[in-house]
């Protein structure tokens, strides 16, 4: 009797545990439970305790509320252009309603796998091959759309969908490579051109270029030069005209003073006579001279060159005679204002002391030993009484033979 008892109170006890362990369910975070009484839809708990009516109440399904990542595996699809491509996608979603993810459709997965192959059928049979490969964005798109409006009454949201790969067939793939080398040759060539015509455009510019600034260089230089030799004939020819010009002063002043010492020496008749006799013979020692004959009327040439310069004495005999010296001197003439730009280098300051230093030397005058002073230039007003200015004013220097012109 004992023992029925015990047995009694032992199946009590372990019903009893059943019964609370049926009673109190945990739910996890993040996940829903649906809960069916007597087969029929209750409520949906939320993650926590949940307290059911022991053998009345059963939980149905809990539901993962988390975003889910499903991955299918390829797809065949045909294009527009009658090819077919094996498409991988990935579908990333999740449920937001619980009961319409159990009750709208017995697998929801397996919904979103099969909706998702026909919806990309659809997007893909309506591009060509090389549309879809390049669209991926826009397949991806209208992929989402698609399944968002389809899974929507499951109680399911599509974040989103994305194309892993697309994989064409070999022959396709291979027919691809050719074309793609060949785009990428054909775009080496067109570069390569590019490239060469504008190295030759460049190359063109730089020739021009070279030759405007080489013939803009010969034209200074033409330019100057021409200028230089302007300068130097102007230079030259003044040079020529000033040395002409001193050169004649130099003459007139050996003239004067030759004919000066003639009046001083008092040559008579017999000694011009001599100096005429002496001359004769350097007449005749040119080259063009073969033959020479003196004159007949020599003597009295000589008689008329006697008479002109001298007068009869007592004795009827022509002589010298010397002009009264009054002591005084007629000076050289003045240069004119005519001639005083001649002179003038005060483009070129060593011109110019090399010209003053020529004309000092030319004016400087010679005493012969033994010879009377001739009087000499009086000084102009402005300038010292030992300074040999010339007439035109220029400034006096040494003269160096070494050192030319410029």
């Amino acid at each position: 009797m004992d023992v029925a008892v015990l047995v009694v109170v032992v199946l009590i006890v372990l019903f009893a545990i059943i019964t609370v362990v049926k009673s109190v369910q945990i739910i996890p975070q993040a996940t829903s439970a649906v809960i069916e009484r007597l087969g029929k839809y209750k409520n949906t708990a939320d993650p926590g305790l949940a307290f059911l009516v022991p053998f009345v109440d059963r939980i149905r399904e809990r539901i993962d509320l988390r975003e889910q990542v499903v991955s299918f595996p390829p797809q065949p699809v045909i294009t527009q252009d009658n090819l077919t491509v094996n498409i991988d996608t990935v579908v990333y979603f999740r449920v937001t309603d619980p009961k319409s993810a159990v009750y709208e459709i017995s697998n929801y997965i397996t919904g979103v796998e099969q909706i998702t192959t026909t919806t990309l059928r659809n997007v893909v049979g309506g591009m060509t091959l090389e549309e879809t490969l390049t669209s991926r964005d826009q397949i991806n798109t209208k992929l989402r759309g698609e399944l968002d409006d389809a899974t929507g009454r499951w109680g399911i949201r599509v974040e989103r969908v994305e194309i892993k790969a697309i994989d064409p067939p070999p022959s396709i793939q291979e027919s691809m490579e050719r074309q793609m080398k060949a785009d990428r040759e054909k775009r080496a060539t067109i570069l390569t051109a590019e490239g060469q015509r504008e190295s030759a455009i460049r190359s063109a510019e730089g020739q021009k270029q070279a030759q405007i600034l080489t013939a803009e260089g010969a034209k200074q230089a033409a330019i100057l030069g021409a200028e230089a030799e302007r300068q130097s004939r102007i230079l030259r020819a003044q040079g020529e005209r000033a040395a002409s010009y001193l050169k004649a002063q130099g003459e007139a002043k050996a003239i004067e003073k030759t004919f000066a010492a003639i009046k001083a020496g008092r040559p008579t008749p017999e000694l011009l006579a001599y100096q005429y006799l002496q001359t004769l013979p350097e007449m005749a020692k040119g080259e063009a001279n073969k033959v020479w004959l003196v004159p007949s009327d020599f003597g009295k040439a000589l008689e008329g060159f006697t008479k002109m310069l001298g007068a009869p004495g007592e004795d009827g005999v022509f002589k010298y005679t010397p002009t009264p010296d009054d002591g005084v001197r007629s000076a050289p003439e003045e240069d004119e204002d005519s001639v005083a730009s001649w002179f003038d280098t005060s483009g070129d300051p060593e011109i110019a002391r090399q010209v003053a230093a020529a004309t000092a030397q030319a004016n400087h005058p010679v005493e012969e030993p033994g010879a009377p002073a001739i009087a000499r230039q009086a000084p102009r007003p402005e300038l010292g009484a030992n300074d040999l200015t010339p007439p035109n004013g220029l400034p006096t220097g040494d003269w160096s033979e070494e050192a030319p012109p410029r």
